[in-house]
């Protein structure tokens, strides 16, 4: 079975590349919710915007499109033990696909301005959804992060 995604948009971060990720991964203990950048939606797909600025926050689906190869043990940040890659956010996936929750800010027309960015700059956007009540959890176990 054979499975077409096309990107509907772009990530503009202040990231440019990986280490300046792993930079502020490493400056900031809040991580990057006050990062701030834009989704830029193609022009076929602004109609899709239709009521988003209703919500303060969303799931982007996104392509780790620099990543290149696929690993199923990697090693987390700060982490001495490698772990299963489907226990982690590693890019080294199968299938290269990420995902993160943003803050929307504000929307014109199809640029969204939102914060919490941890992304590369020119990262194609796959889907957006909202953040909704029924994705807040909080009876959770964090596996291998928990360090209690």
């Amino acid at each position: 079975m054979e499975i077409i995604v096309k990107p509907i948009g772009t990530i503009h971060s202040p990231f440019k590349t990986k280490d300046d990720i792993s930079t502020q991964r490493n400056a900031d203990p809040r991580g990057f919710d006050s990062i701030r950048g834009t989704l830029e939606i193609l022009p076929a797909h602004t109609e899709g915007l239709k009521d988003i600025d209703g919500f303060s926050h969303l799931i982007l689906l996104f392509s780790f499109h620099k990543s290149r190869e696929e690993k199923h043990l990697v090693r987390p940040p700060y982490e001495t033990e490698e772990r299963g890659v489907f226990s982690s956010r590693s890019p080294h996936r199968p299938n290269f696909i990420g995902m993160t929750v943003v803050r929307l800010h504000k929307t014109k027309e199809n640029i969204l301005e939102v914060s919490g960015i941890d992304m590369l700059d020119g990262t194609p956007i796959l889907d957006i959804k909202p953040y909704i009540t029924q994705d807040l959890k909080t009876d959770i176990s964090l596996g291998w992060m928990d360090k209690d």
